[in-house]
């Protein structure tokens, strides 16, 4: 085999495979546009094209998601339980679930969405992961109604939608938590010290959106899951620190 074919075969069998799915996608838009151009083609041959075009588009588009989906793995963070239940069962709040996971969701190109259904007496609440390629995924959970501490109709609802939020949300996205009160092997519970305010946590977001920090990373700088849990005392080092990224 001459040198210039033996480099042609190289360079098709080392092409990544994303290369490949954009020449096949390019391919078939392409013998789509000249079917369209070619009176003699029949309806029935378009319709056909066209469902190949999206077969394609829904292959690609999943082998994109599960890539993404791989890589965002190593990227969620463990979330702190601060929430108390039943004979003092501790659980993740949806509130700390949806701060810490969003960051995350938003750099690697994914959504969360829910949809709730009542079926009987019953919450079914569907967690829909979504990736900016058109593939999702969706999980669904089905809980009673909460009806604890004299809750009324209302707010029975609202609890257990939160309580689905976070149990579809954990299912989906493979998230594990820990009890906040345990202290890590490098120290990232923080104790008991006091955290900064909501107020603080605010303009640490502002901040790093302006300077357009990588937050999970900056998180990880500071030895926290979310904003809210930065301890008061390292609020200052915080602003700091991501001042000084301005200023490069």
């Amino acid at each position: 085999m001459s040198q210039p074919a033996r480099q042609e075969v190289m360079t098709m069998e080392e092409a990544p495979p994303r290369a490949v799915a954009i020449t096949d996608t390019a391919a078939i838009v392409q013998m789509i546009e000249r079917a369209a151009s070619n009176p003699a083609v029949d309806i029935d041959k378009m319709e056909r094209l066209l469902e190949m075009q999206e077969r394609v588009f829904a292959r690609n588009a999943r082998g994109a998601f599960a890539s993404a989906f791989a890589a965002m793995q190593q990227d969620l963070p463990t979330i702190r339980e601060r929430g108390r239940g039943d004979k003092g069962m501790k659980y993740a709040l949806w509130e700390d679930v949806n701060d810490a996971i969003k960051p995350v969701l938003g750099q690697h190109g994914f959504g969360i969405s829910f949809k709730i259904a009542r079926i009987n007496d019953r919450l079914a609440v569907t967690a829909i992961l979504s990736h900016r390629e058109g593939h999702s995924e969706e999980t669904t959970i089905e809980l009673p109604l909460d009806t604890s501490g004299s809750k009324n109709a209302v707010q029975a609802v609202g609890s257990s939608t939160s309580y689905g939020k976070r149990y579809a949300a954990q299912a989906i996205l493979n998230l594990t938590s820990r009890d906040g009160a345990e202290k890590d092997d490098d120290g990232r519970a923080g104790g008991g010290a006091p955290r900064i305010t909501d107020e603080q946590a605010m303009d640490l977001r502002d901040l790093a959106t302006s300077v357009e920090a990588d937050l999970p990373r900056f998180l990880r700088f500071m030895q926290v899951q979310s904003l809210a849990d930065l301890p008061a005392t390292k609020f200052d080092a915080a602003v700091k620190a991501l001042e000084s990224k301005r200023a490069r």
